[in-house]
């Protein structure tokens, strides 16, 4: 029987250690780095985004935040800053050394996203 994206990712704890990364590359990315350090609190905005993550690759874990376009609505979020954090989390990808495919169905989900965060 074929894995899920989450089983692949190395569960709660590897989507844990793949957000902890990004955000990491968020802060240093100066495209993106001034919404990521002022954000009210960037451990809940972590905490969301590995239940949004382990939800939606199939995992046990229930998403309780926000949906997306009510997240991000009024952000006024570019292109080029959705491409910058897409950017990051496949470098944290790679950091983290997952293959192609991982890298590829985190992309398709990603972009499936895009309208739901994009000038919302």
């Amino acid at each position: 029987m074929a894995r899920t994206l989450y089983e692949r990712l190395g569960g709660a704890e590897g989507i844990a250690r793949l957000v902890d990364d990004a955000v990491g590359a968020h802060l240093e990315n100066p495209a993106v780095k001034p919404r990521f350090e002022h954000a009210r609190d960037i451990d809940h905005a972590k905490r969301m985004s590995v239940e949004f993550f382990c939800a939606g690759a199939g995992g046990p874990e229930i998403y309780t935040g926000r949906d997306m376009l009510t997240t991000h609505r009024g952000m006024n979020i570019s292109e080029q800053e959705f491409l910058a954090v897409v950017d990051d989390i496949l470098g944290a990808m790679a950091k983290n050394q997952y293959g192609d495919t991982e890298k590829k169905d985190v992309l398709a989900i990603l972009y499936s996203l895009k309208g739901a965060i994009i000038r919302v």
